[in-house]
């Protein structure tokens, strides 16, 4: 388990190597976003880091809890408001029949804003992804996956759930059900089938090779998981000689 000053003066050494000045977070009222802000306070300081709320036909409790973390670590904010930009872009485009084409919207939308934020104070874009989320791609393709840095991304959901007690997260985020707000009522672990403690028992049994007592369909659905998001951990594949066909990165599940 990383200490939070680890990951904190990580989190300094990355800002004077990119010569920038502080850090842009979005806020969801979430768990991740909530530990990732305040690793950044416990780095530099409030001072010199930005909360953006971003509601975008989000749930009210969403930028209400968000708020609350911001305020518990006195962390100065932006409300921007996403369902107008959401809309006019839905309606422009040709009707898709895969109801995930429209709700990744809302997240490439959040990372266009943040970076607009972090450009316009020199700061650099804080991700909320964790390790769990990472290796199984359990997050938006150049949305929430679009950011400079990932400060949870050595830590299991679970470890990030003991981190935010540590450094004083509200008991409200830390036990509200793990939810992206694609859509009124998702949670991840509906979404993805599974829960948080079972993926994680799965991903360190496929760590260490010690997979016997992982029930075969379990460990069968997370591998599938992690193989289909190969795309996601890398980047573009440029043409070569060799050649590389799609099919060797899996099938897309954006």
């Amino acid at each position: 388990m990383f200490l939070p000053d680890q990951i904190a003066t990580w989190l300094r050494e990355q800002l004077t190597v990119a010569g920038a000045d502080g850090f842009v977070a979005g806020l969801s009222g979430g768990v991740d976003s909530a530990t990732s802000a305040a690793l950044a306070v416990h780095a530099i300081g409030p001072e010199h880091v930005l909360a953006a709320l971003m509601p975008c036909h989000s749930q009210p409790e969403d930028t209400a809890l968000g708020q609350l973390v911001a305020d518990t670590f006195s962390i100065p904010t932006v409300t921007v408001y996403l369902s107008g930009a959401y809309d006019a872009l839905v309606a422009a485009l040709p009707p898709s029949g895969h109801p995930l084409a429209s709700a990744n919207v809302k997240p490439r939308l959040r990372m266009i804003t943040l970076y607009y934020l972090a450009q316009s104070h020199n700061y650099l874009v804080l991700g909320s992804g964790n390790r769990t989320e990472i290796e199984v791609g359990y997050y938006t393709k150049f949305g929430d996956g679009g950011v400079d840095l990932l400060p949870l991304g050595g830590l299991y959901k679970t470890q990030v759930w003991e981190l935010a007690r540590e450094l004083g997260v509200p008991q409200e985020v830390i036990e509200r059900p793990p939810t992206a707000g694609l859509w009124p009522g998702q949670t991840d672990e509906g979404e993805m089938g599974i829960t948080y403690a079972e993926l994680d028992q799965v991903l360190a049994a496929i760590e260490t090779g010690d997979t016997d007592r992982v029930v075969p369909a379990t460990l069968q659905k997370v591998q599938e998981m992690i193989a289909r998001s190969a795309h996601k951990r890398a980047l573009p594949p440029p043409f070569s000689s060799r050649g590389r066909s799609a099919s060797d990165l899996g099938r897309w599940t954006q």
